[in-house]
């Protein structure tokens, strides 16, 4: 008998949305403090590059616990395994409130993040054995939905928190939700049984290159743009040390008889597709949540709660087309759905490309609208049409590596974005100043105004210089909009490459 079987439908619908509930607050988490950096960094005494660590301690440790998460389901289950994940979220959730500096919130940042990271893909996996037919594809929108709900929200939420209480209860508000999951998951979520044997056979090797190269690669990733790159020693260190880890990771993962993620995965076609199209919508989901509400922050001075709500406009378009999707994903073809998404985020891009300095939320309305229903369009369907042709016996290591592309995508994306920024902003102003002469007609008139404000003509010099930072920050955000639209329109041609998803045949090989 099916380990599912004694379920009603109503008690698998239930245990499925306290699951999901889980993988909401741990990928709320990844963005939640992004608009609040500042509030946390006055509150622990932090300066800029140490407050940075905040969100880069979570990354990691989450980005390298995703890809093992398979093979900690096979030993100790995926209920126990999700319910102590959920445990240990929410313990070093309540560590994390209460830090006492910035040292002690990065050491509870990365456990948070290493400790939430595996109540992600399980859901993925659970989602695929609970529900079959219509109910799956409703399943996958959902997980689709929260996949890139949850991080568009963190801003704003997080905006909001630190705004009207303090910065603490980003971190509070997680203790009731996190203690429900904990408790509700292994009551009800009995799909299959621990095997702790596998322990001894374990693919220790394997755990600890990945390991290695996942967590090298996000510190360099994340810590690159702001030392330049191979410029300095330990970028130009940890960059080689994941190179040489992730060569012998790939030949461990074709080589070994039981590797702790499964690379064979890739030969499938839309598998292989479809963790191509995770890693551009994570650089697209990412990329523009770390971009817009930096722009607002910088050039139009806006606090954390204004940025909050100039952004949340996405997530409005994404849920109300979520019923739009539930009613054409079983009537048209999933390829061409996710087609339209990923042509919708590519024309969101294009939108932001004219951005001025004067933007404010009316004009972010159109390209985030556009952003979010392209959002709910494209990821549902790459998780049916990447995940739903698998046998459930790699489903679990398969969905470690799916979600790990999306992260991936989002590390690489937030670290080009910041590497633009930062060169193109300098070679933006000096092509700006070289026009700020004598002969330039609108400069003189600007210059006149700005010495006319002033007695000193020094402060109207800082003024002229801070006008021009100005412009040429702008410009280079529009650099980085380009570069993501680049990549969504390459990825909308290759979807006719992806084939029709068929269901697998045959009983589950996790069945008792």
């Amino acid at each position: 008998m099916s380990p599912v079987a004694h379920l009603s439908p109503g008690q698998k619908v239930f245990a499925f949305a306290s699951m999901c509930l889980g993988m909401f607050i741990a990928l709320l988490d990844i963005q939640i403090v992004s608009a609040s950096l500042r509030d946390i960094g006055g509150g622990l005494s932090a300066g800029a590059d140490d407050v940075a660590w905040i969100q880069t301690a979570y990354l990691i440790a989450e980005i390298v616990v995703i890809p093992l998460s398979g093979w900690l389901s096979r030993v100790f289950s995926t209920r126990w395994l999700f319910a102590a994940s959920a445990a240990g979220f929410t313990l070093t959730s309540l560590l994390c409130g209460a830090a006492w500096d910035i040292q002690s919130m990065i050491v509870f940042r990365a456990a948070q993040g290493f400790l939430g990271g595996s109540m992600i893909p399980t859901v993925f996996t659970t989602a695929f054995v609970f529900f079959e037919g219509k109910r799956r594809v409703i399943a996958a929108a959902t997980i689709g939905a929260i996949a890139s709900l949850a991080p568009t929200l963190g801003p704003t939420l997080g905006g909001w928190i630190t705004d009207h209480y303090s910065w603490h209860w980003l971190f509070f508000i997680n203790l009731v939700p996190g203690v429900f999951v904990a408790i509700a998951v292994p009551l009800l979520v009995k799909i299959d049984e621990p095997d702790l044997s596998l322990l001894k056979s374990g693919d220790w090797a394997g755990i600890t290159l990945i390991a290695v190269f996942l967590g090298c690669l996000e510190y360099t990733l994340e810590e690159g743009p702001r030392w330049n790159w191979l410029e300095d020693g330990t970028i130009r260190t940890t960059a080689w040390v994941s190179l040489v880890a992730g060569v012998l990771f790939v030949w461990r993962g074709l080589t070994a008889e039981h590797p702790v993620v499964d690379l064979r995965a890739l030969k499938d076609r839309n598998f292989a597709l479809g963790c191509f199209f995770s890693f551009v919508t994570g650089i697209g989901l990412f990329a523009t949540i770390y971009l817009t509400p930096l722009f607002l922050g910088r050039v139009e001075g806006y606090s954390a709660f204004q940025i909050g709500k100039a952004v949340f406009s996405t997530g409005v378009f994404q849920i109300l087309s979520i019923p739009v999707y539930a009613f054409l994903a079983n009537r048209v073809d999933l390829r061409w759905l996710l087609m339209f998404g990923l042509a919708l985020f590519t024309a969101s891009m294009i939108e932001f490309m004219p951005i001025t300095h004067d933007w404010s939320s009316t004009e972010l309305l159109l390209p985030q609208a556009l952003r979010g229903i392209g959002q709910q369009m494209a990821v549902p369907p790459t998780v049916t049409l990447t995940l739903g042709g698998l046998a459930p016996a790699r489903l679990k290591h398969a969905s470690g590596l799916f979600n790990l592309m999306r992260n991936l995508g989002g590390a690489m994306g937030i670290a080009a974005c910041a590497t633009i920024l930062n060169d193109r902003t300098n070679l933006h102003f000096f092509r700006l100043a070289e026009h700020l002469t004598p002969a330039n007609e609108a400069m003189n008139s600007t210059w006149s105004d700005l010495a006319g404000a002033t007695e000193a003509s020094s402060v109207a010099l800082k003024q002229l210089w801070q006008l021009t930072f100005r412009e040429a920050q702008t410009l280079t955000y529009a650099d980085a909009f380009f570069c993501i639209m680049l990549c969504f329109a390459v990825a909308t041609v290759m979807v006719p490459l992806m084939r029709k998803v068929q269901p697998p045949t045959g009983p589950s090989a996790d069945a008792h």
